[in-house]
C-alpha cells in the first residue's frame, strides 16, 4: 500500500504542475526550431539553463527558458532530485535531447503511466536483410538483399526525418548492417545530428580498422551476438561453421579500441545453460554489458517454436541474473523480457536490503531509491510502439524489430504523425488493454508482457505472453495445440482454436 501511495502522490503531483493544459499548449507552440540557433527551442533553453551557453533570441531567453526551468525542477522535486544533480546530469547533450523529448511527450501526450515521449528515444533500423550466416532465430530471415531497399539518398533523408521528429538513437541493425555499403556514411550522418548511434551485428566483420572506424564516425554502442560459451553451440546456432573464433576477434577488438560493446544472447533450449558461462566469458573478454534477449516466434525463429524456453526455465534465469545484478559487478547483465522488473520487484521483497531497489529496463539497470521507485511504472514494461518502433530495409515502420505489423512508410507518410496518431501504437500504449494475466497484473506496468511474442504466438499484439510464469495456462494450452498451429501472415495458432485459457467448440 505504502508503494500504491507514493505512486499516486507522484502521478498528483505531476497532474497538477506539468500536466496542465495551458502549460501544455505553451510548451506544443515553443517546441519547434529556433531560425537564430537552427536547433529546437527547448534544447536553447535547456543549454541556458545548465549553463553551456549564456546568450540566445529573446523568445528562447524570456520566455522558453523560464517554462522549462519550472518545468524541470517541478519534475525533479517529483522524484526526489535535487536542482544541481539535474544540471550536472542534462550538461550531457544526449541527455539533454532526451529530457527535451520528454517535455515534448507531456506537451503532447500529459503525463501518462507508462510515458510515452514526443518522438521514439530509440529507431532500430533493419538497415539491409543482406547478411552473411544464416541464424536460426533470424527474426527478418536474412540472407539476400531486398531490392526494395531504401537507397542511400532515401536512407539519408530518413535519418533527417527522425532527427527532425527528435529520435534520440538510432541503432543499425539488419541482416549484417556492416555489409552495406554506404552504412558508414549514413551512420556517420545521424551522428552529425545529434542522434546517439549504435550499431547491431554479428562481429565476424569487425576488423581492428573497422572497430576504429566505427569510433570515429562516432558509433557511440556495439552490439555484438554471441549465442553459446563454446564453437560449438554458436556456430550451430549461428548456421556457419567456424564464426565462433571471428565474433571473438570481433568483440575483443571493439574492446580493445575502446568502444563500449554489449554482448546480446538470444535464449533459448539450444543455450539456456550455458548462460552463466557466457557471462563469465564476457566479463574475462571486457565486455561493458550483456544482455539476454526474449526468443521471439517470428521470421526464421517462426520454425524453431518448440525451442522456447519455458515459462519456469525463463523464470530461472532471470532470477540468476537478477542475483548476478546483486553482486555490484562491473559488467551489466540486463534482458529484454519485461518479466525481468517483475521478478526484480519480488525478489527485492523476499531478499533486498535497505530501500534501493534494482529495476531493470530494456535500456539500463537503474537503482532507484525513494520517491524515485516510482519512475519504474512509467519507463518500465514492453517499449514496442511506445519507447522505440523499428524501420525495416524498405521503409516500413513497425512497433518493434520482432513485431512485423506495418504502421507506415518512412518513404511517403509523414513519421512523426505515425508516432502520434498511429491506433496500433496507442493500443500498444495502453496496459488496461491487455489481456489475460497481463491485464490484471500488479506489475503491468513495469511489466506488461513482451507485445511481439503475443503476436507471434497468438496474431494479437494484445493477448497474453505466453512466456510468463503467471501465463502458464496458455504456454500448456499452446503445448497442446502445437500440432495444429498454421503459420498465418499474422502469427501462430491464429487459427488454432486458442481463446486465452478458453477451448473453443
Amino acid at each position: 500500500m505504502v508503494g500504491k501511495a507514493s505512486t499516486a502522490k507522484t502521478i498528483e503531483i505531476l497532474k497538477y504542475t506539468i500536466d496542465r493544459k495551458p502549460l501544455r499548449f505553451i510548451l506544443k507552440q515553443f517546441s519547434g526550431f529556433c531560425k537564430k540557433d537552427n536547433k529546437n527551442r527547448l534544447e536553447v533553453a535547456l543549454e541556458l539553463y545548465v549553463g553551456d551557453r549564456t546568450n540566445a533570441c529573446w523568445v528562447c531567453t524570456h520566455i522558453v527558458a523560464p517554462i522549462v526551468k519550472w518545468v524541470v525542477k517541478k519534475g525533479g522535486a517529483a522524484f526526489g532530485v535535487g536542482e544541481e544533480d539535474l544540471k550536472e546530469k542534462f550538461k550531457d547533450v544526449y541527455w539533454r535531447r532526451g529530457l527535451v523529448n520528454v517535455i515534448r511527450g507531456i506537451a503532447k501526450f500529459g503525463v501518462h503511466k507508462p510515458f510515452v515521449p514526443g518522438a521514439p528515444f530509440l529507431v532500430v533500423w533493419n538497415y539491409t536483410y543482406l547478411c552473411n550466416l544464416r541464424c536460426k532465430h533470424c527474426y527478418a530471415s536474412a540472407g539476400k538483399p531486398h531490392p526494395n531497399e531504401l537507397t542511400t539518398e532515401e536512407a539519408k533523408d530518413a535519418v533527417k526525418k527522425f532527427a527532425d521528429a527528435g529520435v534520440n538513437i538510432i541503432a543499425f541493425s539488419g541482416g549484417e548492417p556492416l555489409m552495406r555499403r554506404d552504412f558508414y556514411d549514413v551512420a556517420k550522418l545521424a551522428h552529425e545530428y545529434g542522434i546517439f548511434t549504435a550499431v547491431a551485428t554479428n562481429g565476424t566483420l569487425i576488423t581492428k580498422d573497422v572497430a576504429r572506424k566505427l569510433k570515429e564516425i562516432g558509433i557511440g554502442y556495439v552490439q555484438i551476438s554471441l549465442d553459446g560459451a563454446s564453437p560449438e553451440t554458436h556456430d550451430n546456432f549461428r548456421g556457419i561453421p567456424g564464426v565462433f573464433e571471428k565474433t571473438i576477434r570481433g568483440i575483443k577488438n571493439c574492446v580493445e579500441e575502446g568502444v563500449f560493446v554489449e554482448v546480446s544472447t538470444t535464449a533459448t533450449k539450444f543455450n539456456y545453460k550455458e548462460i552463466p558461462e557466457i557471462i563469465d566469458l564476457c566479463e574475462k573478454l571486457g565486455v561493458d554489458w550483456w544482455m539476454m534477449y526474449n526468443f521471439v516466434p517470428t521470421g526464421r525463429g517462426r520454425f524453431i517454436i518448440e525451442n522456447d524456453l519455458t515459462p519456469e526455465e525463463r523464470e530461472k534465469i532471470l532470477r540468476f541474473l537478477w542475483e548476478r545484478l546483486r553482486e555490484g559487478r562491473k559488467m551489466q547483465v540486463l534482458s529484454t523480457a519485461p518479466q525481468f522488473a517483475r521478478v526484480a520487484l519480488q525478489m527485492e521483497r523476499e531478499y533486498g536490503k535497505g530501500d534501493e531497489i534494482v529495476v531493470p529496463t530494456h535500456f539500463y539497470n537503474p537503482r532507484l531509491h525513494g520517491q524515485l521507485i516510482n519512475l519504474s511504472e512509467f519507463i518500465g514494461g514492453c517499449g514496442a510502439g511506445r519507447f522505440y518502433c523499428a524501420l525495416d530495409p524498405d521503409g516500413t515502420i513497425t512497433p518493434c524489430v520482432f513485431f512485423p505489423l506495418p504502421v507506415g512508410n518512412i518513404r511517403e507518410d509523414d513519421f512523426e504523425d505515425v508516432w502520434d496518431n498511429n491506433p496500433v501504437f496507442w493500443d500498444l500504449r495502453n496496459r488496461d488493454k491487455l489481456k489475460g494475466h497481463c491485464g490484471e497484473c500488479e506489475f503491468k506496468y513495469v511489466c506488461g508482457g513482451c507485445r511481439a511474442r503475443a503476436y507471434g504466438y497468438f496474431g494479437d499484439y494484445l493477448a497474453p505472453d505466453p512466456g510468463c510464469i503467471n501465463n502458464k495456462i496458455f504456454w500448456e494450452q499452446l503445448k497442446y495445440e502445437k500440432y495444429k498451429y498454421e503459420v498465418t501472415p499474422i502469427g501462430l495458432g491464429a487459427r488454432s482454436g486458442l481463446a486465452y485459457g478458453k477451448r473453443s467448440t
